[in-house]
């Protein structure tokens, strides 16, 4: 008892208790990035979001933070908007957050980054017209033969008009054409 009242345990919802209460979450979520927007400008930048994990204890490389943001992170911001923070969250699971994902989808997060790490190769979190292109031509497909086909391609997946493909637009345009097999 503290005070006069009962302690309570806090433990983390159950997986049924998430899917049936998917407001709650969103509204847990946009309580995060609002702890984490300490100066209240709707955008969190790497910085504030590792002053916010090492005072919840959770100390991550700054350089780490910055690779896994950068992608994510639209032309022009500074940092994470709100919608931006969602699509980074669904990306890692509970690597920091606590949202538990079953491994099955972990694997397949996991397989879809490695994927996507083979098409950028300079490693600067995109997929450019160019990088496509070495791709193409090292798999013998005709497609890459010519840079405006490829900028077809890049275009028809680039869903924020940037020229490239980030890991979000990746996941999206693989996830579209995979079709699961029903069990």
């Amino acid at each position: 008892m503290v005070m006069g009242h009962p302690r309570v345990a806090l433990t983390s919802p159950s997986p049924s208790f998430r899917l049936r209460c998917r407001s709650l979450n969103s509204l847990r979520l946009r309580r995060i990035f609002d702890m984490f927007d300490k100066n209240g400008d709707a955008m969190i930048t790497v910085a504030e979001i590792s002053q916010a994990l090492g005072r919840l204890g959770l100390d991550a490389d700054v350089a780490e933070l910055e690779s896994m943001t950068r992608s994510y992170i639209r032309p022009g911001n500074e940092g994470l908007a709100y919608e931006d923070f969602v699509a980074l969250h669904e990306s890692i699971g509970d690597a920091y957050f606590g949202f538990a994902r079953n491994e099955e989808e972990a694997q397949q997060e996991s397989d879809l980054w490695e994927a996507f790490k083979v098409f950028d190769e300079d490693g600067d979190g995109y997929i450019s017209a160019r990088e496509l292109q070495v791709v193409l031509g090292k798999l013998g497909l005709v497609e890459g033969n010519l840079i405006d086909n490829v900028r077809r391609m890049i275009g028809s997946v680039d869903t924020n008009n940037d020229g490239r493909v980030d890991f979000y637009e990746f996941k999206e345009m693989m996830r579209a054409t995979i079709i699961v097999p029903s069990s």
